[in-house]
């Protein structure tokens, strides 16, 4: 499926492809409203993840203008305005979902698939590994039967690396790719934390430490 992202910082553009391109979508980025809107002309995109503020043509005039053509393809709007008069705005307009940034990517990906799903009626089947059982669609962990509750954040570390079975993560990639940080802004002792609580919830088959790099998830 294709996706195409509009960012006008090309650091959000990068994280954010990065994550969609992992979960086998095919990416193409525009940095302003008016190369977005000629990339939807041109390449008809399954999903636009959508900053509001852009040069060029407005995010919100790039959403409204789709719509108001009758134009169904999905957006998820992602954008530094937290209010909630912003949010409803959008929404009205007929964005398909609404996510602030910061974000964490790995939320972002759910997000998108929940659209997907939603727009094109394809449901997704829980991801079950050695009795672990990681329902995206409904963000819930069971564990050899038994629910496990998990923070957000939690959730959002596990569902990366249950989407990437065996690769290894430094702290600072996880700190990137989950919290949508860098060690200049967050310490890597936050990773270790979240990767701690995990075991103590979910014991310490799954999540493995490779000694002087980082972390994997072994299914």
């Amino acid at each position: 499926m294709r996706m195409l992202v509009v960012d006008d910082d090309s650091r959000v553009r990068t994280v954010v492809s990065w994550q969609l391109e992992s979960e086998g979508y095919d990416v193409h980025v525009a940095a302003d409203g008016n190369t977005a809107w000629q990339t939807i002309v041109d390449q008809r995109p399954d999903l636009v993840v959508l900053d509001l503020s852009l040069p060029g043509l407005a995010g919100l005039d790039l959403l409204r203008r789709l719509r108001e053509g009758g134009d169904p393809t999905p957006v998820v709007v992602l954008s530094g305005r937290s209010g909630e008069g912003d949010r409803i705005l959008g929404l009205d307009l007929g964005a398909d979902d609404y996510l602030v940034k910061p974000f964490s990517p790995g939320e972002l990906a759910a997000r998108v698939r929940s659209v997907l799903r939603r727009t094109n009626g394809v449901a997704q089947p829980p991801a079950v590994r050695s009795g672990l059982r990681i329902d995206l669609a409904c963000r819930e962990v069971e564990l050899d039967g038994e629910p496990v509750p998990l923070t957000a954040r939690e959730f959002d570390l596990l569902a990366f690396l249950a989407g990437h079975p065996r690769h290894v993560f430094t702290r600072a990639q996880l700190l990137e790719q989950v919290w949508a940080s860098s060690t200049g802004w967050q310490s890597e002792a936050t990773v270790t934390e979240h990767v701690h609580r995990l075991r103590h919830k979910l014991g310490h088959r799954f999540l493995v430490t490779v000694r002087g790099v980082g972390y994997r998830l072994e299914p």
